[in-house]
């Protein structure tokens, strides 16, 4: 088994020298400075992977390649789109890296509460706060539905969670939330996710399934012959 660290590029405030300090091996990174959606030239590709390996490490996995919601509701360009993903596969192969992992999740690639929750011993992490979560969901963002996802004792709870929040704590709940995260496909605001849930409850959860079966039967094909395992966030 190989240590590696998960790098979110050059802004990154973790840097490549810490990570060798740390006593990590290889590195999990992506490409995040290209659009979602858009190929990844071999040559950027090269470039990174350089200076990873000026450090003495090896660009062990690709987290991620993400995927376009139009690719997984295979709505717009999705076919444009496609092809930008198979051509980044076979970029990343033709460098030698052999893992990407990657989503398929609706509306969001991840999400958390709290981008700089501390620890007892002073460190500090990501967190995810389900009271937090419903707080936003039911009270602030206001999905349609959404108090039917939860039991009234966490809604009790998420009132209050809210009522006793300041103007910042909302404001800084909401950007955690649905603002970006890094690794993530994009960036929203209020109305825009909004708008992208109901365009995936629309797509339903066989209409998701199926969208995944048919990009995997594209992509995968393309993924052996450039010699690359794709493995997806569970």
């Amino acid at each position: 088994m190989q240590q590696t660290w998960r790098w979110f590029g050059p802004d990154d405030p973790v840097t490549l020298e810490n990570i060798v300090q740390a006593g990590a091996t290889g590195v999990v990174t992506s490409l995040h400075h290209i659009p979602t959606g858009a190929a990844w030239p071999h040559e950027e590709v090269a470039r990174r992977k350089a200076e990873i390996e000026a450090h003495g490490l090896t660009w062990s996995v690709v987290e991620s390649i993400p995927l376009h919601n139009d690719l997984k509701t295979r709505t717009g360009d999705w076919q444009e789109l496609l092809e930008n993903y198979k051509e980044s596969v076979r970029n990343v192969g033709a460098a030698g890296i052999e893992v990407v992992c990657y989503n398929f999740m609706p509306v969001v690639d991840w999400t958390r509460t709290n981008l700089d929750y501390e620890l007892p011993n002073a460190s500090r992490a990501l967190r995810f706060e389900m009271t937090d979560f419903a707080a936003y969901d039911v009270f602030v963002l206001q999905r349609e539905g959404a108090e039917q996802d939860y039991d009234a004792q966490l809604l009790q709870r998420a009132r209050a969670r809210l009522d006793a929040m300041s103007d910042a704590e909302k404001t800084l709940l909401e950007k955690n939330i649905i603002a970006g995260l890094p690794g993530g496909e994009g960036s929203y605001d209020r109305d825009g996710i909004r708008t992208a849930i109901a365009e995936f409850i629309a797509l339903g959860n066989e209409g998701m399934r199926a969208n995944l079966f048919a990009f995997l039967e594209a992509v995968i094909p393309v993924a052996e012959e450039a010699g690359v395992r794709m493995c997806i966030h569970p």
